[in-house]
């Protein structure tokens, strides 16, 4: 079931910014479901900043409408909404517990609530040590743990980051992508802009890709995946796969323990699986579509192929 315009969190339709003879955003139009992890994808200059310039008023579209959280944004919806630029700042000399109490008051906390809550997200990113340290002395990690704490404290319905993984090591990034999860699955619309696709795969629900100023793909991240899936398999287990029916040409990775099976022409994978479950030599422990990893799709479409917008 299509969702109402009142289920949206954004609604960009048909947005356009020039610059003078320079055209940023060129008749853009998504939505950002409410609730749902949604990113946003592109090279670097494609749009991408312009747009949540657009969505968060800082800037005004030439043509077109957005909305959030229902409507035109309003001061009012403003409060509602966290942001975390790519252009980071904090007050370097003033304590953490300091800089985050004042950031919530901003946003229409009290003190009592907003110390309360800082330092409750402080110990829950492993810097309840670090209360009261001033920002310079913390490393580039543990600033921007501090980034997130502030665009999350006063519990924004919609929150939109840029590169939230920046300067993470492994262990932090888990530990925010935690914080991340946990927001979101209290009802928080998280939209994420970022280059690390491997990310997106695995939290994102929905994605849209802005190359040059126009949408290049749109959809779910499965979706996304198999409109690009090639006309293969990939299968583990024994058997001579060469000697399958359907079965063009077969490529051996990872050290012999999975196989690439490409396909005949108007072969399905339904008949290879089947024609190798009925097949006395052979054994299937693994069979799945050959679908290219998000990176290489960006790869692909960032690199100029022409790409239809998707739905």
């Amino acid at each position: 079931m299509t969702p109402s315009s009142h289920d949206h969190a954004i609604s960009v339709q048909h947005v356009t910014k020039r610059y003078g003879n320079f055209t940023a955003v060129d008749d853009f139009s998504f939505d950002v479901r409410a609730g749902e992890i949604f990113a946003m994808l592109g090279p670097n200059g494609a749009g991408k900043t312009t747009t949540i310039r657009m969505i968060l008023d800082i800037l005004k579209p030439d043509t077109g409408t957005v909305h959030v959280l229902g409507g035109p944004i309003t001061e009012a919806a403003k409060e509602r909404i966290g942001y975390l630029p790519e252009e980071r700042g904090l007050y370097r000399n003033v304590p953490v517990i300091e800089v985050l109490t004042y950031l919530g008051q901003l946003k229409g906390m009290s003190q009592h609530e907003a110390e309360r809550r800082a330092t409750e997200l402080l110990h829950h990113v492993d810097l309840g040590d670090f209360i009261k340290s001033k920002v310079s002395e913390l490393s580039k990690g543990m600033q921007q743990k501090v980034q997130i704490i502030a665009t999350i404290l006063h519990r924004p319905e919609l929150v939109i980051i840029d590169e939230p993984f920046a300067g993470l090591d492994p262990v932090n990034t888990q530990v925010v992508k935690d914080l991340l999860y946990e927001m979101n699955r209290e009802g928080m619309t998280i939209v994420m802009s970022t280059h690390q696709m491997h990310q997106i795969e695995e939290m994102a629900d929905r994605l849209v890709m802005i190359s040059h100023g126009r949408r290049v793909l749109y959809g779910s991240v499965q979706e996304v995946r198999e409109r690009f899936a090639q006309n293969a398999v990939i299968v583990e287990g024994e058997g001579d796969w060469s000697r399958l029916d359907g079965v063009s040409a077969v490529e051996v990775h990872d050290n012999g323990r999975e196989a690439l099976l490409r396909l005949a022409e108007g072969v399905t994978p339904d008949q290879i699986m089947q024609a190798a479950a009925i097949g006395q030599d052979y054994h299937l422990r693994r069979f799945e579509l050959a679908v290219p990893s998000l990176n290489q799709i960006f790869i692909e479409v960032a690199g100029g192929n022409n790409v239809n917008g998707g739905r």
